[in-house]
């Protein structure tokens, strides 16, 4: 069994003819496949056009309660999956189904995880290849993680790379991070996203610069060394200039500073803490999150296909 994850949010436009492309690719590769489409909330008719393509391919619709998020519709897509090999594919046809053949020459070759690498990220305007660039340095910094820059979730997944991240009990569920957490043979591939083929995205900055903050604080502790690190910096300085000016004044005679010294001095260092303090929230916010125990998604409604994908197979052929 070979399954294709498709986690779609308003992509009404654009799904039947991905969802076409994804099925006329595998039918030529293999015997036997399935397509898990998780609706994420969407406000349009994404969730009834992915049901209508059950009565005719072998899609699964696995539609949530409300809009949860793009990482806790792929964790759904993987737990839902039945393959024994299992590719991730937006819904907007930006993927190339072209390049499943690819990666799965290269799982046959022994490879657990085959991820696509996009190679255009300059094309997306300077301040995103900027940003991309230092979250990815900011990640991998330290050596614990290594997460491929400018890898994002198209890839190919083999069953035990699969239960490995549904056995990862975290909710803010960062799925990059996770990638790289489970480790086992990876290997990324080049490829050119294709435009998108119908509407716009709804990932906007705002977005990503929320995925990456959760990604940063989920998988790395570096805001909270940086803040001990310029906490101690700040001590020594402040210890350092208060040794200096009782010195001053001991053997100089010179009158300590006065009134605007001590003012800013005090709003510099209130600042700081305040900064710090925001950032120890931050963590403790993660901590919070998780101890509720509550579900990442909630599922409102399972459509599975009208006839079982070999049938499908037959049809087409």
């Amino acid at each position: 069994m070979f399954s294709v994850v498709v986690p779609a949010y308003n992509e009404a436009g654009a799904l039947a003819g991905t969802l076409d492309m994804i099925a006329g690719q595998l039918a030529a590769l293999v015997p036997h496949y399935e397509i898990v489409v998780v609706d994420d909330g969407s406000r349009d008719d994404t969730a009834r056009i992915a049901a209508a393509c059950a009565a005719r391919l072998p899609v699964t619709l696995v539609r949530f309660s409300r809009n949860f998020g793009k990482e806790a519709a792929i964790s759904a897509g993987l737990q839902h999956a039945r393959g024994d090999v299992v590719v991730c594919m937006d819904a907007d046809g930006q993927h190339s189904a072209d390049l499943i053949g690819r990666m799965l020459a290269l799982w046959r070759e022994g490879w657990d995880m085959v991820y696509a690498v996009r190679d255009d990220r300059a094309q997306q305007g300077l301040l995103n290849e900027v940003g991309s660039r230092l979250f990815y340095r900011l990640m991998n910094l330290g050596g614990r993680l290594d997460i491929p820059p400018n890898a994002g979730d198209f890839r190919l997944m083999d069953r035990k790379v699969v239960d490995a991240l549904l056995a990862l009990p975290e909710r803010q569920r960062f799925m990059k991070g996770m990638y790289a957490w489970v480790g086992f043979r990876s290997v990324g591939i080049p490829y050119t996203p294709l435009p998108r083929a119908a509407g716009t995205t709804t990932f906007n900055r705002f977005n990503l610069m929320r995925l990456a903050w959760t990604g940063l604080t989920s998988f790395s502790v570096l805001p909270l060394r940086l803040a001990s690190l310029t906490g101690l910096a700040l001590s020594t300085l402040a210890f350092a200039y208060g040794l200096f000016i009782v010195i001053e004044k001991l053997l100089l005679g010179i009158d300590v500073p006065g009134w605007p010294t001590v003012v800013v001095s005090i709003m510099f260092f209130s600042g700081v803490q305040l900064l710090f303090i925001g950032i120890l929230g931050e963590y403790l916010a993660r901590v919070y999150e998780e101890v509720k125990g509550r579900p990442p998604y909630v599922v409102a409604e399972v459509v599975t296909p009208a006839r079982p994908a070999a049938d499908v197979r037959e049809a087409q052929g």
